[in-house]
């Protein structure tokens, strides 16, 4: 027990220690959609063009949106795009490109009777506009069995997410998706696993339709009161209650993370079916909603600052790349760099601290970084490359045997901050769980662990005093006001 227990801290202490589950079965299977050609237009140019057309109608729709406040969330409606789109449309008011790199998307379960959450057994969902790949942390969430099933994509007909899709295409650009369908569910067990989710560079989107198949005058009054509900964050008066919303479930997480969080909803567009292109004696209503907080601190990487996740595998195939010359394979630098397009990118001259880590079936093999922005993104990934496969003192000189199951990522710094904080008590609620990157110093001593370590010490007084211990330092010292402590925020990136 004494030598696992030394393990596990040794491990600890290396910084960042991330358990990783690969699907390899289905590492390439991508889930084709199944509304295409139905709800909306199969063909590309066509349902670009449709959804400029409702962009444009949307647009004449006049909305006080809240001054600096940052978008954290969104309610989209799920219909064919005759019926719904022109108020799906209104997400266009608050979405803009590149904006968000993760959208976690939750739609209500509409066939197969699930509980809590289902995530399709994909690597990546198609649409007419393009493939949209997972998000790692659909790993994550899949090895909480109890929460989130594995769905075969055998199985999956649920259009609630797909029709979402186009849209966010369209509004965001490129972004990594964690897809998940929500039936009858342990609401607060729920939020807490999509709050553990959530950065600056998370976006939320649940998606629901309001009432089903009323008359056109009593689905306006019912409606009104489940928007009321949202809008008041009010549960009670849509829990228990019929025909309020077909995304009843995914819809009380969402308000449970905005009363959490103090989000402010803004209603941005109602309508029914009755409104478009149905008759009023059997309507389906709808409705288009944002959540606003607080914006994101000064030191969290902007929408302009940030990489693409394609900018992001052009890193990590750098690293993999300048790993394999020093062992002797593959191309020069020179003819890989002509051969991959992608790294001539300008954004690689950036000066911004990196680290690469590898890992060999989940355990660490390799993690050594800069905190600093002396070189550029380029320089920094190729010289932390070779330093975190041969040169990391505590593992041995990485072989061609290991390099071959080893797995790979980078991490993009934004410049450390100094945290200014009163005592241990307001230390620890400074501190932003998986946000935060965090360097203790006093005197000689320092260390730092990424923010991908909150993963295994998700809890503050024990990510500090494990990072104590990392510096050689008693495991209390961060309750020490001498104590200097700086911030920063991390962009990473694993190896598809």
């Amino acid at each position: 027990m004494q030598i696992l227990k030394s393990s596990f801290i040794a491990l600890l202490a290396a910084g960042l220690i991330i358990s990783v589950h690969c699907n390899r079965a289905h590492a390439d299977t991508v889930r084709q959609p199944v509304r295409a050609g139905s709800f909306y237009p199969a063909d590309p140019a066509e349902l670009a063009r449709m959804i400029d057309r409702l962009t444009e109608k949307a647009q004449k729709t006049s909305v006080r949106l809240p001054r600096n406040k940052a978008l954290r969330a969104l309610i989209m409606p799920h219909a064919g795009y005759i019926y719904s789109g022109w108020t799906a449309a209104h997400a266009a008011m608050v979405l803009r490109k590149n904006r968000f790199s993760k959208v976690i998307l939750m739609g209500p379960d509409h066939h197969l009777g699930i509980r809590n959450g289902a995530i399709s057994d994909v690597a990546a969902y198609q649409t007419p506009l393009g493939r949209i790949d997972l998000h790692p942390d659909t790993r994550r969430l899949r090895r909480q069995a109890a929460l989130f099933r594995s769905l075969p994509v055998s199985m999956d007909r649920e259009h609630s997410l797909e029709v979402i899709l186009p849209f966010l295409q369209t509004y965001l650009g490129e972004f990594e998706l964690v897809p998940i369908v929500v039936g009858h569910a342990n609401v607060g067990r729920l939020t807490e696993a999509i709050r553990d989710l959530f950065d600056d560079q998370t976006l939320l989107v649940v998606s629901s339709d309001l009432s089903h198949f009323l008359g056109y005058s009593e689905a306006l009054a019912m409606d009104r009161d489940t928007v009321t509900a949202i809008m008041e964050l009010n549960p009670s008066m849509l829990a228990g209650k019929p025909n309020r919303a077909c995304g009843l479930w995914p819809l009380l997480v969402l308000m449970e993370l905005a009363k959490r969080n103090q989000w402010q909803p803004v209603l941005l567009h109602y309508s029914n079916s009755g409104d478009t292109a149905g008759g009023r004696s059997r309507v389906v209503g709808y409705a288009t909603i944002a959540f606003f907080g607080d914006q994101p601190m000064d030191n969290t990487l902007d929408s302009q600052a940030r990489f693409t996740p394609e900018q992001g595998q052009a890193l990590v195939r750098l690293a993999r790349h300048t790993i394999s010359e020093k062992l002797g394979r593959n191309l020069s630098d020179a003819d890989f760099a002509a051969q991959d397009p992608a790294l001539q990118d300008e954004d690689f001259k950036r000066h911004c601290g990196t680290f690469v880590t590898l890992k060999i079936k989940g355990q660490l093999r390799g993690c050594i970084g800069n905190l600093t922005s002396a070189e550029t993104v380029w320089e920094g990934v190729k010289r932390n490359a070779i330093n975190a496969a041969f040169h990391d003192p505590r593992f041995s000189p990485l072989t061609a045997k290991e390099f071959d199951q080893a797995e790979l990522e980078v991490s993009i710094l934004t410049e450390p901050r100094p945290l200014e904080y009163h005592d241990a008590e307001d230390l620890i609620q400074k501190l932003r769980v998986k946000v935060d990157g965090v360097i203790i110093r006093k005197g000689h001593a320092s260390a730092t662990f990424l923010p991908q370590v909150w993963e295994q010490l998700p809890h503050p007084d024990q990510f500090l005093s494990h990072l104590c211990l990392k510096a050689g330092l008693p495991s209390d010292a961060w309750k020490d006001r001498e104590l200097e402590v700086l911030t920063y925020q991390v962009q990473y990136f694993e190896e598809k």
